[in-house]
């Protein structure tokens, strides 16, 4: 890997926001404004990536934007196939999620923790497993989200007591 590539690396896991999304467009990704993104593993062709606005792309989630045909390599040496990966606006894809090539996701959509999407996934749904699979609307994990509400302090050890008596009882 070449300093460059690691450069790119630092900027991406430690940048700003606005350091990521520079970085990105740097490396061939289309990004929208208010999109944060937290993962490093953008393939081997980050230009085939387009990431809306307002979106929320979590740690270790992987983007692939080829098949593998490396078994057909000895009968055809340069069989490759590529696809877009496309990511509408308002949506969140959650730690660990695999998003495989030819695949376009939103808008207002949440994929969940370790999915592996292999097709579309429609507008307004959230998606979860292997493979993903609609769980439920927006607006019903709207609900869950309203029902689940703690309402917490911004100071972060009070913040601490609060979430530590509400789910242990007592202090810790």
């Amino acid at each position: 890997m070449g300093i460059g590539r690691l450069i790119q690396k630092f900027k991406l896991r430690y940048g700003s926001d606005e350091t990521i999304r520079r970085t990105l467009r740097s490396m061939g990704v289309s990004v929208g404004e208010r999109s944060r993104v937290y993962t490093t593993k953008l393939g081997s062709e980050p230009w085939l990536i387009s990431i809306g606005e307002h979106c929320g792309i979590s740690h270790d989630v992987v983007f692939v934007t080829h098949s593998s045909n490396w078994c057909f390599q000895d009968k055809h040496e340069t069989l490759t196939s590529f696809g877009k990966i496309e990511v509408r606006d308002n949506v969140h894809i959650a730690v660990n999620a695999i998003i495989l090539p030819n695949v376009t996701i939103g808008p207002n959509a949440v994929v969940g923790a370790g999915s592996i999407v292999t097709r579309d996934v429609e507008p307004g749904t959230v998606v979860a497993g292997n493979p993903a699979r609609v769980i439920c609307t927006m607006d019903e994990l709207e609900q869950k989200a309203i029902a689940a509400h703690i309402d917490i302090p911004r100071d972060r050890d009070e913040a601490r007591r609060v979430l530590t008596q509400h789910f242990w009882g007592e202090a810790r």
